[in-house]
C-alpha cells in the first residue's frame, strides 16, 4: 500500500476516537511535514534510513527569520510519524515501525517554565483596565487558572455567585471559520472551582455591561489571537516580561503554591 493511501485510512479510523481539535492538529502536521516527504513511497518500503533523512530535513528547516522549529514541536511531529507506523503494525500486519530504529528528535518538555508573580500580574492588570473585556478575561485566566478555550466558552449559567463557584464543562474553538464548542481537554478538566469574592463582584459588574446576555450565550466573544495581542500590549505598557497567555495558567499554579496549597 502506498504511504499516502494508508495515511488517509489511518486518519479516518482514528477520527472518532479523539477530540476534533486534536484531529485537526494531526491533519496539519501530516499534510505539512510528513506527506511531502513520504507520499511517493510504499508503506512497507520505508526504512530507518528514510526516517533519519526526514529527521535531518526537519532539523534543518527555518522560517523567514532564520529560526528552526522548537524542540517540543519537533518531538510532536516525530511522535506523529511513529504513531502512523504503530497503527500499521498493530492493525495491518506491518512487520516493524522503522521509527524505533532511530533516535527521537526534539524534547518532550519545553524546559524552563515562565510565569508572573502576583505583583507582576497586578501591575499588568492595572494597565488592562482601559479595555474592560480584556481586563475581565485576564482576571479569570489568572485567578482561576483556566485554559483559553475554557475561558472563551464561559456563559452566565456557569457562574454561581451565591456559592462563589465557577463551572468549567466546555471549551471553545474556531475551526474552518465556525464556532465550535467541545468538551474540555481531558475528563478531569470538567470541574467546579471556588472563586474569590472580589472576582464574583467583578464578573457581576461585567455581566451588567453586556446587553441582555442569555444564560447559554458566550460572554467573551473574542478570539485567541485577540488575547495574544492584548498580552503583548499589556506587557509592553506595564514593563513586565512577556509571557504566553497559557503561562497565566502556570502563574495561577505558582500563586496557589505560594498560598500554601500542596502540589
Amino acid at each position: 500500500m502506498g504511504f499516502a493511501t494508508f495515511v488517509n485510512l489511518y486518519l479516518e479510523e482514528i477520527k472518532s476516537q479523539i477530540r476534533i481539535t486534536t484531529y485537526e492538529t494531526k491533519i496539519h502536521i501530516v499534510k505539512t511535514h510528513i506527506l511531502p516527504y513520504f507520499s511517493e513511497k510504499n508503506l512497507s518500503e520505508i526504512d530507518a534510513t528514510d526516517i533519519l533523512r526526514w529527521q535531518n530535513e526537519m532539523l534543518q528547516k527555518r522560517d523567514e527569520n532564520g529560526r528552526g522549529y522548537s524542540n517540543t514541536y519537533l518531538r510532536t511531529v516525530n511522535t506523529q510519524l511513529s504513531a502512523i507506523f504503530n497503527h500499521a503494525v498493530r492493525y495491518y500486519g506491518l512487520a516493524e515501525n522503522p521509527c524505533k530504529r532511530c533516535k527521537k528528535i526534539g524534547k518532550s518538555n519545553a524546559g524552563e517554565m515562565f510565569f508572573w508573580t502576583k505583583d507582576e500580574y497586578l501591575r499588568f492588570a492595572e494597565e488592562m483596565k482601559t479595555k474592560p473585556i480584556s481586563y475581565y478575561a485576564f482576571e479569570i485566566l489568572y485567578w482561576c487558572g483556566l485554559r483559553m478555550g475554557e475561558l472563551l466558552a464561559l456563559t452566565p449559567a456557569d457562574f454561581n455567585f451565591e456559592t462563589h463557584t465557577l463551572r468549567i464543562n466546555k471549551s471553545y474553538q474556531r475551526l474552518h471559520r465556525e464556532d465550535v464548542i467541545t468538551p474540555p481537554k481531558t475528563l478531569k478538566s470538567n470541574r467546579t472551582i471556588k472563586i474569590p469574592q472580589f472576582l464574583c463582584d467583578e464578573m457581576q459588574d461585567y455581566l451588567k455591561m453586556l446587553y441582555e446576555p442569555k444564560e447559554d450565550e458566550r460572554i467573551f466573544t473574542i478570539s485567541k489571537s485577540y488575547l495574544h495581542h492584548e498580552m503583548n500590549r499589556g506587557s509592553k505598557v506595564s514593563g513586565e516580561k512577556r509571557i504566553r497567555v497559557h503561562d497565566l495558567r502556570h502563574s495561577h499554579v505558582s500563586l496557589l503554591i505560594n498560598m500554601g496549597f500542596t502540589v
